[in-house]
């Protein structure tokens, strides 16, 4: 529609009182008064001034100055009731036709409210049913008096009279809508008098409240109705309330008599013991009463505890199973912020080793701190042989001149390397630990003070379920390594630990204590010494670390700080199956290899790792790794490949069937200077190891495939597993070691890796 060009058109302020409303058919008259008038005494000048100043046209500053071109200029806007906000191709998915389907356009009018009336049209099928079934008319619709040309002819006379005639004629309008609104009113009383007055008598009411308001006020007769009374149409949803009396019963009096009691005369003599007895009786009467509210009262309390106590439980089992859905939520939050490393955890492999012969890397991975006890030293790994996610991680320390009064076993899993799961303080250092293969939530410790305990993870795991108590129910020295045995012939489940004092002992679980029973004592086998007075004193050997046979759970091997190696047997406690002078310094630890249990592997402070085989007193390979080694384990994927970490913080990898001489592997993990490696593990099903130091600290780290080789099975033997090509592959090693030739000699100076 076309329009002109809008601009900001100056303001005009009005005067007080000139800008009023106007009334209907009134007009508000502004006589001008010169400035003349007012200097003569008719106003202030001032007010006058301030008044025309008032009048004058206000320009804004920044308003466009436009030529008449301009400002005659046309624009032309065109309006449209289409809505270009609204999505046209909107679909969403429909699970009933299993399609996306297009949502129809959404229309243009918008609904501010929404009510459900009650009213009837007069014209509608409704309606005329109701009337018909009530007998009821409806008003007819009001005639006009006279025709359209008339009004028109004096609205124009209207217009050509002057504004003293115009007065007048409103004024006589005003007269006529009096006299109409009286008329109004007056049809408004007969209304309401119509709806009171009873069906019988409502034809005759109604043309009386006709006459006598058409009487009072003077109106015009209206136009009869056609057929029938008038009558206003009723809402069928208006109802009304009846009530009626009931009839009420008379009262009525009824007298009966009865048959009096009968009645006696009754004489006695009173005492005073007959006094006693009357209030004895009533005092035991009373008691009894008593005894009976507080039985009650008792009772009340008992059932008071118990709701207590089902509460508690219910309460505990709430927290229980809070605590798991915040352990889930924890893990899924540390895998998020370590999802880069758990993917290397799982699917890395070095792309580098394809470039390198014989020669590997470790990849770092988590590292898992508590930091609770960041003083103490790892003094033990272990994983869970159902959950080879889940380890364990012993906390104690090797500093014995400075040895804390407290200690720890954590249980971390890789999913949340953050926090351990489970948390066992003790309050002396925990040196071993072991968890049993049938049952893994047995957990079996030994401590620096010789006592060992038992815990169950699935219970209240922070107190034991079986604890040493007294000087001779425990080692009287540290417990170096515990390892759990076979169940007896009745059952009872049972473990073994060596300790410093040169003893054995065989820990058996009975209903609510242990029963001790010693296996081997050790003795040195030239250790024989007089004592001051003659006697002869034979001297303990102090046992250091302890290992099973993995085929014969009879036969174990013992490492001794003198260096030593002992095999002994469950079946004879005095004698030594075999000794073998394996080192110079203490031994650390013994493993047995996992393809061929004849063959072990031991290291010692003495920095030397030696692989031996059994009933051989000479090794059958010697390597110098240059600093003490705290610990050596066999791979559990290959015969050939084991591990060891020295004091230096490094950790070497060897493959005697790459090298035989010198590890495929040597990575530093820790600071050489700060930290120091104790304690290593294999996992057993994914290829990555965990190393703890002497701070507290685990890290994990992962091979590469250069490290952990298979053997491919020849192409005549290709039924073969890998179990079988292990065995035989160590063999053939073994084999080359055992077959020396005449004219060579075995050299006492083993082969270093400087070398």
């Amino acid at each position: 529609m076309p329009n002109k060009q809008q601009q900001h058109q100056p303001q005009r302020l009005a005067g007080g009182g000139a800008g009023g409303d106007r009334r209907k058919g009134s007009k508000l008259k502004i006589k001008s008064v010169s400035k003349s008038n007012i200097k003569d005494g008719g106003g202030d000048a001032d007010d006058f001034d301030a008044w025309i100043k008032s009048r004058q046209l206000l320009k804004p500053d920044d308003q466009l100055d436009l030529t008449e071109a301009e400002l005659g200029e046309e624009i032309t806007k065109v309006l449209t009731t289409t809505n270009t906000n609204v999505i046209q191709n909107l679909v969403v998915y429909s699970f009933k036709e299993s399609a996306f389907v297009q949502v129809p356009v959404a229309g243009n009018t918008v609904t501010l409210m929404e009510m459900d009336g009650s009213a009837l049209h007069i014209d509608s099928d409704e309606a005329k049913i109701q009337m018909e079934e009530t007998g009821e008319i409806g008003y007819p619709l009001p005639t006009l008096t006279g025709s359209f040309i008339e009004v028109e002819e004096d609205r124009a006379s209207r217009i050509t009279k002057g504004p003293d005639e115009d007065e007048e004629g409103e004024e006589k309008a005003a007269a006529q809508a009096a006299k109409e609104g009286e008329d109004e009113v007056g049809e408004e009383e007969l209304e309401g008098e119509e709806e009171e007055v009873v069906e019988e008598g409502a034809a005759e009411a109604e043309a009386a409240a006709v006459e006598d308001a058409g009487e009072a006020a003077g109106a015009p007769a209206t136009a009869p109705a056609t057929g029938g009374r008038k009558r206003k149409l009723l809402n069928q949803f208006n109802f009304c309330e009846r009530s009626a009396l009931t009839y009420t019963n008379p009262r009525r009096n009824v007298e009966t008599q009865t048959i009096p009691p009968p009645r006696s005369q009754y004489g006695a003599n009173v005492l005073q013991w007959n006094i006693y007895d009357s209030y004895a009786d009533d005092f035991e009467q009373q008691q009894n009463e008593r005894d009976k509210k507080d039985e009650k009262r008792g009772g009340h309390r008992k059932d008071v505890a118990k709701k207590k106590l089902d509460k508690a439980a219910e309460a505990e089992l709430l927290n229980k199973k809070y605590l798991k859905a915040w352990q889930i939520l924890e893990r899924m939050i540390n895998q998020n912020i370590y999802e880069e490393i758990a993917n290397d955890y799982r699917y890395w492999e070095d792309p580098a080793d394809e470039y390198r012969e014989q020669e590997g890397t470790l990849l770092p991975l988590w590292k898992f701190n508590y930091d609770r006890i960041r003083k103490l030293s790892v003094t033990d790994l272990l994983f869970n042989p159902m959950y080879y996610d889940l380890f364990a991680v012993c906390y104690g320390s090797h500093e014995f001149m400075k040895q804390p009064n407290e200690g720890a076993i954590c249980f971390f899993t890789v999913k949340n390397p953050s926090y351990p799961d489970y948390i066992i303080s003790t309050e002396s250092g925990v040196m071993c630990c072991d968890i049993h293969p049938t049952y893994p939530f047995l957990v079996a410790i030994g401590m620096y003070d010789g006592s060992v305990a038992v815990y169950n993870l699935r219970e209240d795991f922070e107190k034991p379920l079986y604890l040493s108590v007294g000087v001779h129910n425990k080692h009287s020295e540290c417990a170096w390594e515990i390892k759990w045995g076979p169940d007896m012939a009745d059952g009872e489940i049972n473990f073994y630990s060596v300790s410093t004092d040169g003893r054995v002992f065989n820990w058996v679980l009975m209903q609510n204590d242990f029963m001790i029973t010693t296996i081997t004592t050790l003795f040195l086998t030239n250790g024989i010494v007089e004592g001051p007075d003659g006697t002869e004193v034979h001297l303990r050997s102090c046992g250091s670390c302890m290992k099973f046979h993995p085929s014969n759970p009879e036969i174990y091997l013992i490492g001794t700080e003198e260096g030593l190696i002992y095999k002994c047997s469950i079946a004879y406690s005095s004698k030594y199956l075999m000794t073998y002078n394996a080192h110079h310094l203490t031994v650390y630890r013994i493993d047995f290899n996992r393809f061929n249990s004849n063959i072990f592997i031991s290291c010692s402070g003495d920095w030397r790792v030696k692989v031996w085989e059994d009933m051989r007193p000479e090794p059958l390979f010697i390597f110098d790794l240059g600093s003490s080694v705290g610990d050596v384990k066999w791979a559990p994927f290959s015969s050939t490949v084991f591990a060891a970490c020295t004091n230096e913080g490094k950790v070497f990898v060897f493959d005697l069937n790459v090298n035989k001489y010198k590890p495929i592997c040597v990575q530093a993990v820790v600071p050489k200077r700060k930290n120091k490696l104790t304690r290593l593990a294999f996992n057993e099903n994914l290829p990555f190891i965990i190393v703890g130091d002497d701070k507290s600290t685990v890290t994990s780290l992962k091979l590469s495939p250069n490290l952990r080789l298979m053997v491919k099975p020849p192409k005549k033997q290709q039924y073969l597993d890998q179990n079988t090509l292990q065995v035989q592959k160590l063999d053939k090693l073994l084999s080359l070691v055992r077959e020396l030739p005449n004219d060579m000699v075995i050299l006492e100076a083993p082969t270093t890796t400087k070398s």
